[in-house]
């Protein structure tokens, strides 16, 4: 019998979600696995997050177009099960991929009480990319792709720098900077406007030390399906 890692599971579910096709043998697959093999076979971060962040890609779009459930229930209902247990987007987003962050505390704020399997399951670093690669199914949110533990990092860099690069107005006669509202909503993940500055000269070359930044408006309008060729 032929094994395939989760991470492939993951990423073929994702597929599968793309191609408008029938998810339930996936699906199936994901909710059985035994919980100590999710544990064994996610053992970095890199790992972690090229799992989850399919997973989450993946599974909001089940949630959206099959079960027809809407935001913002889509965010914390606990349906989505995986290893013998039900999580929520948020779980995934918040409590996995975020090291257990409250949801609006700009990423100031860890949840100390958050359940042992989240914990269990959570990155050791908090990844500022990872905001660039989950899809919320909004006009503003970033595009789909499909992410393997080999090339992860070259993968989120990716991400990152075409997000940017799409999102971004520079104002030079004003040394003003206009960029996606997903900086402020998890400012501290970014390493607060001097982290900002930092990532737009790590992943862009651009020099905006001396700019100030103000966050364009957030389009809530769906746009499903929205997948990099």
């Amino acid at each position: 019998m032929e094994y395939y890692s989760l991470n492939h599971i993951s990423e073929q579910l994702l597929l599968t979600v793309k191609q408008n096709k029938d998810t339930t043998k996936l699906k199936l697959e994901l909710s059985f696995t035994p919980f100590n093999e999710l544990i064994n076979s996610l053992k970095n971060d890199e790992e972690k997050k090229a799992f989850w962040i399919n997973i989450y890609n993946a599974y909001f779009l089940i949630l959206r177009k099959e079960l027809n459930i809407t935001k913002p229930k889509i965010y914390t209902e606990k349906i989505i099960k995986i290893a013998e247990h039900y999580f929520s987007l948020d779980d995934i987003e918040h409590g996995i991929l975020r090291k257990y962050r409250y949801k609006y505390s700009l990423g100031f704020i860890a949840n100390l009480f958050a359940p042992k399997l989240i914990k269990q399951l959570a990155v050791t670093t908090i990844d500022y990319r990872i905001h660039f690669a989950l899809n919320c199914g909004a006009i503003s949110c970033p595009p789909i792709a499909f992410y393997n533990t080999e090339n992860i990092n070259k993968q989120l860099d990716l991400a990152t720098q075409s997000f940017l690069e799409h999102e971004t107005e520079y104002i030079y006669a004003k040394k003003e900077v206009r960029t996606t509202m997903l900086f402020k909503w998890f400012l501290k993940d970014f390493g607060n406007f001097k982290g900002i500055k930092k990532i737009y000269k790590t992943q862009l070359n651009k020099d905006i030390s001396d700019y100030s930044i103000k966050f364009k408006p957030y389009s809530w309008e769906e746009n499903l399906n929205n997948f990099i060729q």
